[in-house]
């Protein structure tokens, strides 16, 4: 699981880099442009709950060391 979280971020940061590079700064909100800031938004936030995730999963395994 730990892995796959890893992955799944480094392929949310490859978007992430993808859709900077398609940003039109002239006209940021203007069809390419707007989807690109979507998407970009869209990895941060995956890569968001991956962390949240991988908090989670660690807590859980101190709690169960602990009992």
């Amino acid at each position: 699981m730990k892995i796959l979280t890893y992955l799944l971020s480094v392929i949310a940061l490859v978007i992430i880099g993808f859709n900077l590079t398609r940003i039109d700064l002239s006209n940021p909100f203007e069809n390419e442009s707007f989807t690109a800031i979507i998407t970009a938004l869209a990895g941060g936030c995956s890569i968001l709950i991956l962390t949240i995730l991988r908090i989670v999963k660690k807590i859980d395994r101190t709690v169960k060391e602990k009992c």
